[in-house]
């Protein structure tokens, strides 16, 4: 197996721009290549990166960032994380989780969810109108999943500008070579965000309400079992970590296709029926997360190389969704596609959980501004964030004329 020189350069700002055509590269080579900067395999192809997803053998193992007591709060929401657990913790965790879950809390919040994409998205015409770039970002994609979560877990009005910068300082711990400031920064969001929360659990115990973080503090097994203070401050920091970083990052990539493939756009226009499987095609295209990685448990052969127990292998997410043996056109984006096994969720028993929500957050995102625009355009050069693993824009200038 070819395994020199490195197939990606993930500092280059033309694959940072466009990682896709090294994906395609790198696949017609070998399925799975050695990555020596990152010190782990990593699985090019669809079926590769299915089979790091679900081959049990191969596990989420946490190991705490070094030195410990530097790490200390950032250390224990990924020590108690469903993310990084295998069963049987994963098994139960989950269960409870989704007992919570269970009790309608998305379609609960499907009305509200659409009344405020419906109101950031007439804010933001009204600021344009047909002129005036507005930056679609921060004016609405990052304020809507951020609400969203925060409305789902009864986290007080005052108190929500604190959860995405705690959240934006955490996830960049998730990048590869990073800057002693960022770890710091990530750490104190950290600690920040487990004290705010674990205050806020003991007011849910006192006097429960009908939110989500109400049901994770009662919620009981058949057994009995119930969640750790711990697990249950990490499940709400997951949440929100996972859950806005995916849905402002595809309602950011996912415009910026739709503007740069204009007659998708107009399709969608034409026919909203369109949007539920348009939805799943831009999470497709251009993904919010393009690694994942696993550890070996015991020796296992991916692609044709052993990977080691004790090693890393990584599913590349966005190499899997431009794999030409699963996906027809692989390059070109098609909000009519109707087959599309995409993998951005995961696979396996870490698909995400928050996938439900996620959908109703797009398909609100997106339907407003279809419903509430003649024309979308771009107003200026977007702004890429510099990652590689997480991948999203800064800032998404438009203009938008009713």
């Amino acid at each position: 197996m070819p395994t020199s020189p490195d197939p990606l350069d993930l500092h280059a700002p033309e694959f940072v721009a466009n990682p896709y055509p090294a994906f395609a590269r790198a696949r017609a080579e070998a399925p799975v290549r050695w990555h020596e900067g990152l010190g782990m395999w990593l699985a090019f192809t669809h079926a590769e990166s299915n089979a790091v997803l679900r081959d049990r053998r191969l596990g989420r193992i946490w190991r705490d960032r070094e030195p410990a007591e530097r790490f200390d709060s950032f250390n224990l929401i990924h020590r108690n994380a469903i993310l990084e657990m295998e069963p049987p913790d994963h098994t139960r965790l989950r269960r409870l989780i989704t007992s919570a879950f269970a009790r309608g809390h998305v379609e609960r919040l499907r009305p509200w969810v659409e009344e405020l994409a419906g109101r950031l998205a007439d804010q933001l015409v009204e600021r344009s109108a047909g002129s005036e770039p507005v930056d679609l970002l921060t004016d609405m994609a990052e304020q809507l999943p951020v609400a969203v979560i925060a409305e789902l877990l009864g986290v007080p009005e005052s108190d929500r500008p604190l959860l995405r910068p705690w959240s934006n300082a955490i996830v960049k711990m998730y990048e590869y070579d990073r800057p002693r400031e960022r770890e710091d920064a990530a750490e104190r969001a950290a600690a920040e965000f487990v004290a705010f929360l674990r205050e806020l659990a003991a007011q849910r115990r006192a006097t429960p309400g009908e939110d989500l973080l109400s049901h994770l503090v009662s919620v009981r097994d058949s057994d009995g079992d119930r969640l750790t203070e711990d697990e249950l401050v990490t499940t709400c920091i997951l949440l929100l970590n996972a859950g806005h970083e995916a849905t402002v990052n595809v309602s950011g990539n996912g415009t910026l296709a739709l503007l740069r493939h204009p007659e998708q756009l107009q399709l969608l226009r034409e026919d909203r029926s369109l949007l539920p499987g348009a939805i799943e095609e831009l999470m497709r295209f251009d993904p919010p997360l393009q690694l994942f990685e696993r550890t070996a448990t015991a020796d296992v052969e991916i692609g044709g190389v052993t990977v080691p127990e004790g090693q890393k292998i990584a599913a590349l997410l966005g190499a899997a969704n431009h794999d030409p043996a699963v996906f027809a056109a692989p390059d070109a984006l098609d909000v009519t596609r109707s087959e599309n096994p995409h993998i951005s969720f995961g696979a396996g028993i870490h698909f995400c959980i928050g996938a439900p929500l996620a959908r109703v957050e797009l398909q609100a995102t997106f339907g407003a501004l279809l419903d509430r625009t003649s024309s979308i355009e771009l107003g200026g050069e977007p702004e890429r964030r510099p990652e590689f693993v997480i991948r999203g824009l800064r800032t998404l200038p438009v203009v938008l004329t009713r």
